[in-house]
């Protein structure tokens, strides 16, 4: 079959893109040897031994002690990697994630290449290298992460279920939630844009999916849910510059003394408040996704710790900065795109040091994602006209 000379072009940009991706990836990404991913599996296999999940620990020089942190449904649905070999899980994961990333490029631009007509492989492939590359992306793979299964239960209920074509919508949101809990933020948001029965479905199938880890593990989940939840020091450092949260941004500036709870609480109110009332104007003016956004970088500055790969939310932001096309948008598309491109692990090693930030310049790359979160909650545009979720269950309906 010939192909036209302008497909051939956009064949070969979308190749020359992809190869420029994978080459900055393997060149600039820190090898983290799959260092999360390692932790899963040795816990699992302590717990396969019949030990408490959650009394298994590793030395670490930076955070002191590791443990395994998910909730007791995480732990089920990882259970079976403890009987095979790492090197498999390992593969496993490294393939799920790309075509995880795959998969959310094309749920992403597809509604906007039908609008727009242009082919939806074109975008897709567009965005996929984009993604690939970002810091929040390279960390969930060289980690061996399991964000990128999150991302796409969450994308499920708001880009292809619709309640008029799924009884379950919100179903995503809730395994999500009963897997780890930072995903709830999409419960809230459910409710401030009044969809009420999503919210009842998420919040009840991740009771569901809780009591089902409660029913098999029992002491476990008793030991999660009445003690483990609340030790903080399990998470991790709160000063560590990977923890990009506003806590962490507090905390680096009075390190290594601890940040004052009132003050962090106050903030957690005000974006809170803030972004999930810009999420519920964005959903009301018919664009959902920049709903979605806003409420995903809410979760990640709110949450007490907030690792480089909890903020795959830039990569939708792009999709709403670029697609809305104003210049003052682009500008910000661009600012995006470098933050996430740079990152705040990958150039600078910040040592382990719990040292307090010094300057004005250590404060913005120390903190760069949270300030680019900050200014997406200010500036994220929600376009008009958008895909409304009418538009969206016609499209994954013809498409």
């Amino acid at each position: 079959m010939k192909i036209n000379p302008g497909t051939a072009r956009r064949i070969a940009l979308v190749v020359a893109l992809t190869a420029a991706a994978v080459g900055f990836v393997w060149v600039y990404a820190a090898r983290r040897d799959f260092f999360d991913l390692r932790i899963y599996v040795s816990a699992l296999r302590w717990w396969a031994d019949g030990h408490p999940l959650y009394d298994w620990a590793q030395p670490d020089p930076v955070q002191g002690e590791l443990y395994f942190t998910y909730p007791p449904f995480a732990a089920l649905l990882l259970r079976p990697f403890a009987a095979v070999p790492v090197g498999f899980t390992i593969g496993f994961f490294c393939v799920f994630t790309v075509a995880a990333v795959a998969v959310a490029a094309w749920w992403l631009t597809a509604p906007v290449a039908d609008r727009r007509g242009l082919p939806r492989w074109l975008l897709a492939g567009l965005l996929f290298p984009v993604a690939l590359a970002v810091e929040p992306t390279r960390e969930t793979y060289f980690f061996g992460q399991i964000n990128m299964l999150l991302i796409l239960l969450i994308l499920a209920d708001f880009l292809y279920a619709s309640p008029r074509r799924w009884f379950w919508a919100g179903a995503g949101v809730g395994l999500a939630t009963a897997i780890k809990l930072f995903p709830g933020i999409f419960i809230l948001y459910f409710l401030v844009t009044r969809r009420w029965r999503e919210a009842a479905v998420s919040a009840g199938t991740a009771a569901l999916a809780t009591l089902l880890a409660a029913a098999v593990a029992p002491r476990d989940s008793w030991q999660f849910w009445t003690s483990s939840l609340f030790s903080t020091e399990r998470v991790g450092r709160i000063d560590y510059t990977g923890n990009q949260s506003l806590q962490g941004l507090l905390a680096r500036l009075v390190a290594p003394a601890e940040p004052a709870r009132a003050w962090w609480l106050l903030l957690v109110v005000a974006v809170t408040a803030v972004g999930l009332w810009r999420a519920a104007r964005a959903f009301r003016a018919g664009d959902d996704l920049a709903g979605v956004t806003l409420t995903g970088l809410v979760g990640a500055l709110v949450s007490p710790i907030t690792w480089p790969h909890h903020v795959f939310w830039f990569v939708p932001a792009l999709v709403v900065l670029v697609d809305s096309g104003r210049r003052r948008d682009l500008l910000v598309a661009g600012g995006t795109l470098a933050v996430a491109l740079y990152g705040v692990n990958t150039f600078i090693d910040w040592g382990v040091a719990p040292d307090p930030t010094r300057t004005v310049g250590d404060f913005l790359l120390r903190n760069l994602y949270v300030l680019a979160a900050l200014a997406l909650l200010a500036l994220l545009p929600a376009r008009t006209p958008a895909p409304n979720r009418t538009d969206l269950a016609t499209h994954h309906a013809t498409g």
